[in-house]
């Protein structure tokens, strides 16, 4: 009986359905009444606010270490451009030992194929970063999904849905 007092009756143009009934605002309150309450939102906006800066401080971690993964990457490719570039005198001494002839041909397909490698190698790990980023977005936005009031409690929900039939 008591659970009838929550539901009313609602008739929207011939659709009838149950739904929760509304608080009834309480009378004024006095200033004790109005102190208190002004702590308690002041109180709840305080516990908001360091949700929010929890769930930031969160996401600047990770875009931090993304960009600290971006800046290895462009060293390494420093690195590396650096590294090649010490080794073309040795190739080209190299290439240059082959048959007259054909040497600065070869010598700039040579190097043509190491620079593309370079490239490749490059272009394969900004994937690699790009994919993680994909993929950890990718798992935040199912977990938004997840995180809905809706999965908390589906017999509470089956029960809102279906109405409250057992009255009867």
């Amino acid at each position: 009986m008591e659970d009838d007092h929550q539901w009313e009756l609602c008739n929207d143009d011939g659709f009838v359905f149950k739904r929760k009934r509304r608080r009834i605002d309480p009378p004024p309150p006095d200033e004790e009444d109005e102190t208190a309450a002004d702590n308690l939102r002041r109180e709840r906006k305080k516990k908001t606010l360091l949700k929010l800066r929890s769930k930031y401080e969160k996401e600047i971690l990770h875009w931090e270490s993304l960009s600290n993964t971006l800046r290895a990457l462009q060293q390494r490719t420093t690195l590396h451009s650096n590294h090649q570039q010490q080794q073309q005198p040795q190739r080209l001494n190299q290439a240059q030992s082959l048959p007259s002839t054909s040497s600065p041909l070869l010598r700039d397909l040579l190097l043509q194929v190491e620079a593309q490698e370079a490239i490749i190698r490059d272009v394969s790990n900004l994937c690699d970063v790009a994919e993680a980023v994909c993929v950890k977005r990718e798992e935040q936005f199912k977990q938004t999904l997840f995180d809905l009031p809706i999965w908390a409690s589906p017999n509470d929900l089956m029960e809102v849905l279906c109405g409250d039939d057992d009255d009867d």
